[in-house]
């Protein structure tokens, strides 16, 4: 198997947030076609198999679980 780049220090960081659908989008660089790669609780991994590195993680449900989290975290 050939390596895969996971993460090096990005020089630049993008992001998106799209309120009605609760996600945001984070690009690392220019946001750009990739395939997404469902790595389980509402995380998807954009993966750009040309140059064989993750260039993106899009997490669906941001809002909720915040709420979510911090209601658990007032409880304690």
């Amino acid at each position: 198997m050939d390596a895969v780049t996971i993460l090096e220090k990005p020089q630049d960081l993008q992001w998106d947030y799209d309120e009605d659908a609760d996600v945001l989008y984070l690009s690392i660089g220019d946001p750009r076609p990739a395939v997404g790669i469902d790595i389980g609780e509402g995380l998807v991994l954009r993966y750009d198999e040309a140059e064989q590195n993750v260039v993106g993680l899009t997490i669906i449900g941001l809002r909720t679980r915040l709420l979510k989290e911090l209601a658990l975290g007032a409880r304690s």
